[in-house]
């Protein structure tokens, strides 16, 4: 059997960009990469937290890390694991579009976790309830003081076409947000209210892992990554920047042609 080959490794100031032959080996190495923080962390302070990301690419990550423990080929320490959502939409956990549905059907309902160790938003609340409830698990997850803010082990996001990451559009409301952990975001381009992180929670993580793939997030790519110009700093995720922590790019090489 011919080793599988690794990714190619690549630099830039927005963070180490790792890109994968083909959006299999894509996947199979973000659910690498969760099992790594996840078991770091364990061993450091006897838990692991991390938010979720909807998306193809985590979605077919989720099922590696579910086939892993059903094989008997990777068991995670499930009871130590608290897992969270970056964002959701306005909807109930039961609709086709709920972040927390499809987490639920490709990891969260096949492996060992205990359900007070799953925190979803509660897309079914009017927005603000769901947000103003969100943050209080938050705070009261992490223990957090006035002003402070939940310092994740991983959280895990995607990139829009647009250069939105969780629910952070361009030109919405939320991109402002400094104080609250958790907004209700309107959305005109969606006519519809989006769940969110802010960007203190999401600059506040230890690690922050994207993933892009396919020729559609090319362009947006090298521009959030700098390499190729286009305005930056107009696209959401180029403004996660965690102060103390590190951001990697897992990417296929279809979403890597705009790199230089």
């Amino acid at each position: 059997m011919s080793p599988v080959p690794g990714p190619r490794l690549l630099t830039f100031p927005g963070g180490q960009v790792r890109v994968h032959p083909d959006p299999v080996l894509l996947a199979r190495a973000v659910a690498d990469e969760f099992a790594r923080a996840a078991l770091e962390a364990i061993a450091a302070k006897g838990r692991f937290a991390v938010a979720l990301a909807g998306g193809s690419t985590p979605k077919h990550a989720y099922s590696h890390l579910a086939a892993a423990e059903e094989t008997g080929a990777r068991k995670l320490p499930w009871d130590r694991i608290h897992v969270f959502f970056s964002d959701e939409r306005c909807v109930p956990p039961g609709h086709p579009d709920s972040n927390f549905r499809m987490a639920r059907r490709s990891l969260l309902g096949c492996v060992p976790i205990p359900p007070p160790n799953v925190h979803p938003l509660r897309g079914d609340e009017t927005p603000e309830e769901a947000a103003s409830a969100g943050g209080l698990d938050l705070a009261e997850f992490f223990h957090l003081g006035p002003g402070e803010f939940p310092r994740f082990d991983l959280v895990m996001l995607g990139l829009g076409a647009d250069g939105h990451t969780a629910s952070l559009f361009p030109g919405t409301d939320a991109l402002n947000e400094k104080s609250r952990l958790i907004c209700a975001n309107w959305v005109p381009k969606l006519d519809a209210f989006r769940l969110t992180f802010t960007f203190p929670v999401l600059n506040a993580a230890a690690e922050v892992l994207f993933t892009a793939s396919g020729v559609e997030k090319a362009k947006v790519l090298g521009e959030v990554l700098g390499s190729t110009p286009g305005g930056a700093t107009a696209h959401p995720a180029a403004r996660v920047k965690p102060s103390c922590g590190k951001v990697i790019w897992f990417i296929d090489e279809t979403a890597a042609t705009h790199l230089t």
